[in-house]
């Protein structure tokens, strides 16, 4: 799950995705009232997922504060002046680090354009994302989703979604990315909406407080 301020998601949004996708009203009634997650986008947001990029979100939470901590102020030209024995002093791992600064860099030489990149199509930013070194497809599409706010994004890479898609369709095992990519297809235009859905009922699974049967 990734943090983030919340804002509540429209309605009328769940009520269309649910007149689309039976499936989808008894997943709604279960979460109940949700919440859109909201970050700060461009350099910034960026490179908070870099940071957070498979550890818990508690980890990643500390990390997080450590780097921004250590930054005179959120800007590349800033992060380009650590070394990177500051960097991983900060807690990055030595990965991390060289893709933090080719992120920097690609954003102070103007290589990646975040205004560019907002006026691009989904595929197409993506595209623009993953073509630097340590942005894969989950992490351009978390950054569509949770740092634009694009309302029709689903990471089918996201292990989480893909398991509780196989508990939406009564699968016997977790599905794969081409099966959920197929099945979200139904949900577009909202398919952050039931992104959402997914990830508040997977962590109330998680911790107890619902049960996969719906």
């Amino acid at each position: 799950m990734i943090p983030g301020d919340l804002v509540p998601l429209e309605r009328a949004h769940m009520t269309a995705l649910a007149e689309a996708d039976p499936a989808l009203a008894p997943l709604f009634a279960t979460v109940g009232d949700l919440n859109f997650r909201h970050r700060a986008d461009g350099f910034e947001g960026l490179l908070r997922l870099i940071v957070e990029q498979q550890l818990s979100v508690k980890a990643a939470d500390a990390i997080w504060q450590k780097v921004r901590g250590g930054l005179a102020e959120m800007s590349p030209a800033h992060l380009l002046a650590l070394s990177d024995e500051t960097l991983r002093g900060h807690g990055l791992s030595r990965p991390k680090a060289r893709y933090a600064r080719i992120l920097a860099k690609a954003v102070h030489d103007r290589s990646l354009d975040f205004a560019h990149v907002r006026g691009l199509e989904a595929e197409a930013a993506i595209g623009h994302l993953t073509a630097l070194k340590g942005i894969g497809r989950w992490t351009a599409e978390v950054y569509l989703m949770f740092c634009e706010g694009r309302l029709d994004i689903f990471p089918t890479g996201d292990i989480a979604l893909r398991e509780a898609v196989g508990w939406l369709d009564g699968l016997d095992a977790r599905p794969d990315e081409a099966y959920c990519r197929e099945r979200a297809v139904r949900w577009s235009p909202y398919r952050s909406v039931v992104s959402h859905a997914l990830w508040g009922w997977y962590g109330a699974v998680k911790r107890g407080e619902a049960s996969k049967a719906l």
